[in-house]
């Protein structure tokens, strides 16, 4: 026995289905010259809409229709009026380098970003002692490798003066493992600007 009314709810195996919702009840598909009902447009999806901060300080901007992390930073430094690559990384929720925090392949409606953008350059003297350095490295996924020990969040611009600027974090870890034991070298780091007044 079938239960009068229910057909409407539901929505009917076969009919459009578009950000989970049907078509309305009792909304005629328009037929085409053989009959058939013609299919409906797409509906456009909504433009998911992020609010950003440079994690040094700055005013809170607006940020939508990026598919990757390029074009996220390329949409970030164009509404702080800055180069995408000042952008080291990006943190979630958290104006610290806080590493459990880096900007993953997943941002959430409610996830606020901050961008960590480029500040002093040092030079670090290293000898390897050891056939691993002790260092974690990762990279933003835009051409950056970062450090998240020891100098936690500094970039890796260089080593022995050779640019390491748009390497995979596994590549710079290679070239490290490389390196020959006892024999100096030099890490060209790049420090995430801080906000005044700000230790570390």
């Amino acid at each position: 026995m079938r239960r009068a009314g229910r057909r409407g709810r539901q929505a009917q195996e076969g009919s459009p289905m578009e950000n989970g919702v049907g078509q309305e009840p009792g909304t005629p598909e328009s037929p085409t010259a053989e009959g058939i009902p013609a299919p409906r447009p797409p509906r456009a999806r909504p433009r998911l809409v992020f609010h950003t901060q440079l994690a040094h300080g700055s005013p809170t901007g607006r940020i939508e229709g990026f598919t990757n992390v390029k074009e996220l930073y390329a949409k970030i430094a164009e509404v702080f009026s800055i180069s995408p690559t000042e952008i080291l990384f990006c943190t979630l929720n958290t104006h610290k380098v806080d590493m459990q925090k880096l900007l993953g392949g997943q941002i959430g409606l409610e996830d606020f970003i901050f961008a960590h953008v480029r500040g002093e350059t040092k030079e670090v003297e290293v000898t390897k002692t050891e056939d691993a350095l002790g260092l974690t490295i990762t990279d933003n996924g835009a051409g950056y490798a970062f450090i998240k020990t020891v100098c936690v969040g500094d970039s890796i611009e260089a080593i022995n003066d050779h640019t390491i600027v748009g390497c995979r974090h596994y590549e710079v870890a290679r070239m490290l493992r490389e390196l020959p034991r006892a024999q100096p070298f030099t890490l060209r780091l790049v420090q995430p600007k801080k906000a005044f007044g700000e230790l570390g």
